[in-house]
């Protein structure tokens, strides 16, 4: 059975820290996540993760414990996953299929 290739939206947030500002915990995972093998997308409300969905759901799990590990007591995740078998789609081929739709809209 072939690999499902997987879209992983997700937003990682620490509890229980005394401020309101996440940047700090964000670069950190962030950075970890750059350092995997892994395509990402960095956004304004999280990274997408893409890639084979034993590697993707791996990495997330990694990035709960290098949290951990980095002090951060609790940490939330919220993940929100796609797959198709239909064919292969990166996150960038949907915005660009996005965008030529919006454009011929506008025509």
């Amino acid at each position: 059975m072939p690999k499902i290739y997987c879209l992983a939206d997700v937003c990682m947030v620490p509890l229980g820290t005394g401020s309101p500002s996440v940047s700090d915990f964000v670069a950190l995972v962030e950075n970890k996540i750059r350092q995997s093998h892994l395509k990402s997308t960095l956004h304004s409300a999280g990274t997408t993760i893409e890639g084979p969905w034993d590697e993707v759901m791996t990495l997330i799990g990694e990035l709960h414990e290098f949290a951990h590990a980095n002090g951060y007591e609790r940490v939330h995740a919220d993940v929100r996953i796609g797959t198709r078998t239909d064919k292969h789609q990166t996150a960038n081929d949907k915005v660009i299929t996005l965008n030529e739709k919006i454009a011929k809209l506008n025509q």
